[in-house]
């Protein structure tokens, strides 16, 4: 019921949906409010859905992707590779020491600005043309986690080193921050396969907004005091 002043005049969404236990019990009583109020919405989805890697019976992406397919919304997908700030994760060990410890450091991923995936969406809900759209979307380069530190550490000024730990060690921390064991291991085994084949990419950031895509060290110069 929350949803309904929060939906009073609006006719497009932007649909981000944070939960992983969720999605049965209640997605679809969302997305009924959201159909009865709005004609466009936009859904923040996943590469991994892109790939195949990701099934619709896991509840997650793919289904929300399906259950949009079956309202009469004008909906735009906007699959995802992984966010830039995801590296704040690795804030707390880079303002405590000069070395970052997780699993994968060879794992090449085209991490996307924030910003540039909003500015995608807000096309696709003000914009003609987006109806019925698959993007993916995603940053103009691939860099391995371990580029990505380097980077972090030439903008604040610092040498940092990565250091791989056994892909089991972060699965007990993942878990224990609230991560079901199989989402966990899907991501882990994701980024194992990204250690021998970079993540896909495109341009879709240049085609729809008409600029260039964000790099990861612009995105760093405007965290820098995240890692200081």
């Amino acid at each position: 019921e929350s949803l309904d002043p929060a939906l009073e005049g609006v006719d497009a969404v932007f649909w981000m949906w944070p939960f992983f236990t969720l999605s049965v019990a209640t997605a679809p009583a969302v997305l009924k409010k959201i159909e009865q109020q709005a004609r466009r919405i936009a859904l923040v989805s996943s590469v991994g859905v892109h790939i195949g890697l990701e099934p619709v019976d896991n509840n997650c992406h793919a289904y929300l992707e399906k259950l949009i397919e079956q309202t009469s919304l004008e909906w735009t997908f906007l699959r995802t590779t992984g966010f830039m700030a995801n590296a704040l994760g690795f804030a707390p060990q880079i303002r405590g020491g000069d070395v970052v410890r997780f699993p994968y450091g060879a794992a090449s991923r085209t991490s996307v600005h924030e910003g540039d995936l909003a500015a995608v969406g807000a096309r696709a809900l003000t914009e003609d043309g987006h109806d019925g759209r698959t993007y993916l979307v995603s940053g103009p380069h691939a860099l391995t986690q371990e580029e990505q530190l380097q980077i972090i550490g030439e903008v604040i000024g610092r040498s940092l080193r990565w250091e791989d730990v056994h892909a089991e060690e972060a699965r007990r921390q993942m878990v224990a921050t609230g991560w079901p064991p199989s989402y966990a291991d899907g991501a882990l085994d994701y980024f194992a396969t990204l250690t021998r084949q970079p993540e896909v990419g495109s341009s879709t950031v240049a085609e729809v907004t008409g600029r260039p895509a964000h790099t990861f060290r612009q995105w760093v110069e405007e965290h820098v005091d995240a890692f200081r």
